[in-house]
């Protein structure tokens, strides 16, 4: 049993290397930085959806408190005038827009709220995704690097340099032999 599990990391640990050289870091890192552009337009979106519907609902707000002082003024001529039965239904029609004051009241709240997180989450993807351009922008300078550094890197660039001198020295040579055939 010992041996078949040991089998089974074996060749989870191989699979996940084969894995690791098959995923190219700036495919992916390039990736990411769509994922979080369009996760930032998403939210800027919603940003400027919700606070066109606040301000819709404000407006609405305002307007029935209008309409309510407008009420008030009704009132006192249906009192004034001794009819009962509109002033009822006046009151009926002040309560009703005084719940939904309340309610839109309530719901701008609750969207402000909303506003207020999307606005965090938004700031907080366009760091993330400041900071995934930095690392695009060092790993793009970083992957094209030219034979020489390869060579340097691994230690080779000191036995195939050439220097100057030894040019002259060479051409020196093989302008003697042309000559002398």
């Amino acid at each position: 049993m010992a041996l078949i599990n040991r089998v089974v990391r074996l060749f989870r640990a191989d699979m996940h290397a084969i894995l690791d050289r098959i995923e190219e870091p700036d495919v992916l890192l390039k990736q990411s930085i769509r994922d979080m552009e369009a996760h930032i337009t998403h939210d800027e979106y919603q940003v400027k959806s919700l606070n066109g519907e606040l301000s819709e609902l404000r407006a609405r707000q305002a307007e029935l408190a209008r309409s309510q002082g407008n009420m008030e003024e009704e009132l006192d001529v249906c009192f004034t005038a001794g009819n009962h039965d509109l002033a009822r239904v006046l009151i009926k029609r002040k309560l009703e827009s005084q719940q939904l004051i309340n309610y839109l009241s309530r719901k701008c709240a609750a969207m402000e709220s909303t506003v207020s997180e999307y606005s965090t989450r938004l700031e907080e993807n366009r760091t993330m995704l400041l900071s995934l351009q930095q690392k695009a922008e060092v790993l793009a300078a970083d992957v094209s690097p030219s034979i020489e550094e390869n060579y340097s890197r691994q230690g080779w660039g000191a036995e195939f340099s050439v220097r100057n001198d030894e040019v002259e020295i060479a051409f020196l040579r093989e302008q003697q032999k042309r000559e002398s055939l």
